[in-house]
């Protein structure tokens, strides 16, 4: 089963984040999410033509040294057609957001930092695994996708619009800062049917956690000198955590 689809989140509001047609979007001017889109296309039709390449692009603990290279490509592989459409669409989405706010330099400061931390998280996570239950096996397994950057998107999208009103699946209204939690609680769910944590679990929780730190202490906007967003609970770490437990992890930050 695939990472939790980003995509079928929809505003009920008219914004210009959700209420634009895709094709209108593509057809704007957000450079990098659009040349994104066809990196995600081209890594997923080589690996579909030549699938002896995903052992070199995706991350494989195993063969990470020397092939460091994939700390960076595996975020930008992705593995079945649906994990492909998922994130193409939560990127053109985003994108046509947050890269016209933060200027297209800063949007693609924030996927790269977010992509290569999330994947050197799953790195040393899976090799720390393996030490304690000395399953070789999973320092072989190729682990890739662009879902741990859509975790980030998130993070941006609660501290942007963190009112808005979401509606989630058709069925229920969630309000924007939630989306970073609910993310992360439709990983834990998949990685329990699937049995897969590292590929679904570890890169959303990766992504937002580094998302956050970005954000919260170097991002630098245009309009601002100051470094990250200073002051505020709304943004603070425990505001990812419901509010009976959120003050407890003030104590442990």
């Amino acid at each position: 089963m695939d990472p939790p689809p980003l995509l079928a989140i929809s505003s009920t509001r008219e914004t210009p984040l959700l209420a634009a047609d895709l094709s209108i979007m593509f057809m704007s001017g957000f450079a990098i999410s659009k040349g994104l889109c066809g990196v995600l296309f081209l890594g997923y039709l080589l690996v579909l033509i030549s699938p002896w390449t995903l052992n070199y692009l995706a991350l494989v603990p195993a063969k990470t040294f020397p092939f460091v290279w994939n700390i960076i490509t595996a975020g930008y592989i992705e593995q079945s057609i649906s994990e492909l459409i998922s994130s193409i669409l939560g990127l053109l989405l985003c994108g046509k957001f947050l890269e016209p706010m933060w200027t297209s330099r800063e949007f693609l400061k924030f996927i790269i930092f977010v992509n290569t931390t999330t994947l050197l998280g799953v790195y040393l996570t899976a090799v720390a695994i393996f030490h304690m239950t000395k399953a070789e096996t999973l320092l072989y397994v190729p682990l890739s996708g662009f879902h741990g950057v859509l975790a980030g998107f998130l993070v941006a999208m609660k501290q942007i619009a963190p009112d808005q009103d979401i509606e989630v699946f058709g069925c229920f209204h969630l309000r924007s800062e939630w989306l970073p939690s609910f993310f992360i609680f439709m990983s834990i769910f998949i990685s329990i049917i699937t049995l897969e944590p590292m590929q679904h679990l570890s890169f959303v929780l990766y992504g937002t956690y580094w998302g956050w730190v970005y954000l919260r202490y170097i991002q630098r906007l245009p309009e601002s000198n100051i470094p990250g967003t200073p002051g505020g609970d709304q943004f603070e770490f425990s505001a990812f955590f419901p509010r009976f437990i959120r003050y407890s992890f003030l104590h442990l930050l």
